[in-house]
């Protein structure tokens, strides 16, 4: 082979053509030039959309580990086993506290043995323990699986999903992001009633078993059938390369390490970002009707959260159109400050025309958010280190979800108001937001460039 042709292939002659890209060998045989990988790509759809829609399902098969999920069995529960709502929400906090770290042994995993097994094994794994949670017979059961559930669904299995995207795409990683959080929203919007429905229909024990059988049988079978962990793995370029395997190959060899990401700007601004969101929504959502109720809006609570819902999806689109040309630290800054605009103007509101348009500030902001925090670490830090990095990350948000709610109860224990909540709240966002627009967005691919 000519010196040239070897270099496109980038491969030894000697090398076994079962080690070669899908399809090589059977060119080799033809006739066909080895190394001519780029129009063989061409011809298919590229699977990393494949993986998108595996890592949707994995994101939505999270719901048992979830304040949403676990709130849908809350009251029954306790009517079981004889609990306060006190010593839940207890539980519930330290399971979520402990929970946070499973995010970080799961990206350690997703780095060293890939996204394939962690994922179908997490989603297993959280099968079962919700199977054991339908069996729960005191205190002591709900506390192990309710910790459990948290930290295999909210912390790893998320960081899992989400780091998945980031493993399989570069140049389109907005568009991606968007179609992977578009695919979550609607997931969730068909288990949520779903599940609603099999609680009120036939209890709580019978859906959460019935939930942990589809986890583990159906589940987490089909994350094991469809997941590919990297486009190298699968014999497929990178997505935005043109370089064939090699070029996914040695994407995949180069990236910060979890420190030095941890050592810039742009990781807290982008991490905390995420936390002040993820802390104001989720105490948003969990007190949606109290809230709302001091303002004195008397119709349906359910109206701004199909507001927010609706408007969060328009935003997906648009929040991923943007991060293909446009720096995602300074898309963050802009979502901090609608998030800031919103939680100023909800103390306000009289209307429910003035309602709707704060949940709209509020949904357009979830939907920027959404993309941003999905699509940001690969594109900065490179996809070497992707899942711990990832699992940090989302660490953080694991500990907003528990921090927001008590934030909020406190606030209006002392004051009888959310409004000192909301403003506090509002005031770290526009700090935040107005740091991430000022900030310079240098993306590190490679650890060796930063050590140098």
């Amino acid at each position: 082979m000519p010196p040239d042709c070897k270099r496109r292939a980038g491969r030894p002659v000697s090398e076994p053509m079962s080690q070669l890209g899908e399809g090589t060998a059977e060119r080799a045989a033809s006739g066909g030039v080895v190394g001519s990988f780029e129009p063989e790509h061409r011809r298919t759809a590229y699977y990393g959309w494949a993986c998108v829609a595996a890592a949707a399902l994995a994101m939505v098969a999270t719901l048992p580990g979830r304040t949403v999920g676990l709130g849908l069995v809350t009251e029954p529960l306790l009517r079981d086993l004889g609990l306060t709502r006190d010593a839940f929400a207890t539980i519930n906090v330290w399971a979520t506290l402990i929970g946070a770290a499973f995010g970080l042994g799961a990206g350690l995993l997703l780095d060293r043995i890939g996204a394939r097994g962690v994922l179908a094994a997490l989603a297993l794994l959280l099968g079962l323990v919700v199977v054991w949670m339908a069996r729960a017979r005191g205190a002591w059961d709900l506390i192990a699986t309710v910790t459990l559930t948290r930290g295999l669904g909210q912390s790893a299995l998320s960081a899992a999903s989400i780091a998945l995207v980031g493993k399989w795409f570069d140049r389109r990683i907005g568009h991606a992001m968007a179609v992977y959080a578009v695919f979550v929203s609607v997931g969730f919007m068909m288990a949520i009633p779903g599940l609603e429905a099999a609680v009120r229909g036939v209890g709580w024990r019978a859906a959460w078993r019935g939930m942990g059988g589809v986890l583990a049988c159906v589940v987490a079978p089909l994350l094991w059938a469809f997941v590919r962990s990297s486009p190298e793995s699968a014999g497929v370029p990178m997505d935005g390369r043109s370089d064939g395997p090699d070029g996914a190959e040695e994407a995949s060899t180069t990236g910060s390490t979890l420190w030095q990401a941890i050592a810039t700007p742009a990781f807290w601004a982008l991490a905390l970002g995420g936390f002040v969101f993820n802390a104001a929504y989720s105490g948003i959502t969990l007190f949606n009707e109290s809230i709302l109720a001091e303002r004195g809006f008397g119709a349906s609570p359910a109206g701004p959260l199909v507001v927010i819902v609706f408007t969060a999806l328009a935003a997906n689109f648009l929040a991923g159109w943007l991060a293909t040309w446009w720096s995602v630290t300074k898309l963050m800054g802009v979502a901090m400050c609608l998030l800031a605009g919103s939680l100023v103007v909800l103390p306000l509101v009289r209307t429910a025309a003035q309602v709707f348009l704060y949940a709209a500030a509020m949904g357009v902001s979830a939907g920027v958010v959404t993309v941003v925090f999905f699509a940001c670490w690969s594109r900065l830090y490179g996809r070497l280190h992707l899942g711990k990095i990832q699992g940090a990350a989302q660490g953080l948000t694991v500990l907003a979800s528990a921090a927001g709610p008590k934030v909020l109860t406190a606030c209006h224990e002392r004051t009888g108001s959310y409004a000192g909540a909301f403003y506090a709240c509002a005031a770290l966002a526009a700090v935040l937001g107005l740091f991430c627009l000022a900030l310079r967005e240098t993306p590190v691919t490679d650890a060796a460039e930063i050590d140098e």
